[in-house]
């Protein structure tokens, strides 16, 4: 057990150990410049038992380090069932740039192993957040990041005397919950699963156990945990993990090449079809609204190739306080200096609401990948982080549906040339279009790999042919009703399930 609670005798006395606690404080003063030379992000997350002291430990770690490099975030117990956003969504939400901290009170652990025990979730929710947390923290080192992990461990004796301290004193009785009162009664149950997550996640970044019964012993392990593994990652340099080499549940994989670009559409038969669907699209937002299913809905494809006015198409029967349109441009300085999913993770929609991204993502295995803007293990890494993203958001529920509009490079001539020749589309013509244009070979290999490495069993690829443009409208609203139509099916199948049980 991780978590065989046996006190240890300190090897130092109160004068070497006071020197060595001082000593360890300047040193993390010092690495802060470290780590912002070496633009490594540090993520210090503090678990442990209710009432263990683990605020005041934080305050203790942090208090000599220069504020304007750090930052201290705290997780509210949500219920299972006033979660808004999928289970990793917060963390991503607070990852520190390159270069700064990050203290966490409580983090995944807690929120995993609270919900299990309270059970608001059941064990195969619990097994498959395990998982998610292993694949969050092998990508955040696989992108570079330094992750401490530390939990803070008091008996279950020390506890209740700790307990029953604060709610003797006037002052103190609102600091005791109904979940401290509660975890101190199933302190067992909670060791046991404490001790299972910690076994089980005790893989990419290695657990510390702090001796929470004894503060200066607790502070001093600290410490020495925090600075050791910054020097380890400053000594080694940033990370850069390679291809996890993971499988995939991945669909027979469509390919441009098979595209019909010929297909096309009545100018009768349009309008009818646009009528219908856009109709039908406004009842089924109501529906999913109620339902609280979530929807991501992601546009790549050639420059000139009609996103736009498709996205136009499909926004317009939405109800605008149930929907965001996300374009995606190039990376700010605050996005490159974060996990290159953050940005995206920071911008899914709540339950019940819909986020369409003009582009997306994918940039990562296209653009940066053909520019040289990441590296090559990064983009070739990416296949992978992003199978697992979207297998993130479906597990919660999200239904993710991601087009491919296509046309053919004489029609992508063509509309550049009338952008060019027309003042007021002129906006819509840049010259890194025709940059990208000349490399239409190399795209057209990243977007056939993009194809097939990422199209899923439950995040499929569309392509869209969009020579036709009101054509590909047609067909992205076919596609998006009949996926909604489904998801509201399914999800009542489910409540019916779940009544029946």
């Amino acid at each position: 057990m991780i978590l065989d609670f046996k006190r240890k005798d300190d090897d130092l006395d109160k004068s070497e150990r006071k020197a060595e606690i001082k000593r360890l404080r300047e040193l993390l003063v010092g690495e802060q410049q470290t780590i912002r030379e070496a633009k490594l992000p540090v993520i210090v997350m503090l678990e442990g038992w209710d009432c263990a002291g683990k605020g005041n430990l934080i305050n203790e770690l942090i208090c000599e380090m220069d504020p304007r490099f750090f930052s201290v975030k705290g997780f509210d117990r949500t219920p299972e069932y006033g979660e808004r956003f999928p289970f990793l969504k917060k963390f991503f939400d607070v990852l520190p740039e390159n270069g700064k901290f990050l203290f966490m009170d409580t983090g995944w652990m807690e929120d995993t192993v609270g919900k299990y025990l309270r059970r608001e979730i059941p064990r195969e929710e619990y097994e498959r957040r395990v998982e998610s947390c292993n694949i969050m923290e092998r990508q955040l080192r696989d992108n570079g990041y330094v992750v401490i992990k530390l939990f803070l461990h008091i008996s279950r004796a020390e506890q209740l005397r700790r307990i029953t301290a604060l709610r003797d004193n006037r002052d103190t009785q609102w600091r005791v919950s109904g979940d401290d009162l509660w975890q101190q009664q199933e302190y067992d149950r909670f060791l046991k699963t404490y001790d299972s997550f910690m076994e089980d996640t005790d893989k990419v970044f290695p657990w510390h156990v702090l001796d929470g019964e004894s503060r200066k012993k607790a502070l001093y392990d600290g410490l020495l945990a925090i600075t050791g593994a910054v020097e380890k990652a400053v000594k080694n340099g940033r990370y850069d993990g390679g291809p996890s080499g993971l499988k995939f549940p991945l669909l027979g994989h469509p390919s441009q090449k098979d595209a019909d670009l010929s297909a096309s559409i009545s100018e009768e038969e349009y309008k009818s079809e646009l009528e219908r669907l856009q109709k039908k699209l406004a009842k089924l937002h109501n529906r999913i609204y109620r339902k609280k299913i979530p929807v991501v809905i992601c546009y790549e494809g050639w420059d000139a190739a009609g996103k736009g006015g498709n996205i136009r198409r499909l926004a317009y029967p939405l109800d605008p306080r149930g929907f965001d349109v996300i374009p995606i441009a190039s990376p700010t300085p605050g996005e490159l200096a974060r996990h290159y999913l953050w940005r995206f993770w920071t911008k899914l929609p709540r339950s019940g609401h819909v986020a369409i991204f003009d582009r997306t993502w994918y940039g990562r295995v296209m653009v940066e990948r053909i520019e040289g803007f990441c590296s090559e293990n990064a983009w070739k890494r990416a296949y992978g982080e992003i199978n697992e993203f979207e297998r993130e958001l479906t597990d919660w529920g999200t239904v993710v549906l991601k087009f491919w509009i296509h046309i053919d490079p004489d029609t992508q001539l063509e509309r550049f040339q009338a952008r060019q020749n027309t003042p007021e589309k002129q906006w819509k013509i840049t010259d890194e279009d025709w940059r990208n244009r000349d490399k239409w070979p190399q795209y057209e290999e990243a977007v056939e790999d993009m194809l097939r490495k990422t199209s899923t069993e439950y995040a499929p690829w569309y392509i869209v042919e969009s020579v036709d443009k009101k054509y590909a409208r047609i067909k992205v609203l076919r596609i998006v009703t009949d996926a909604l139509e489904k998801a509201v099916e399914e999800n009542v199948v489910r409540g019916m399930k779940s009544r029946k049980k």
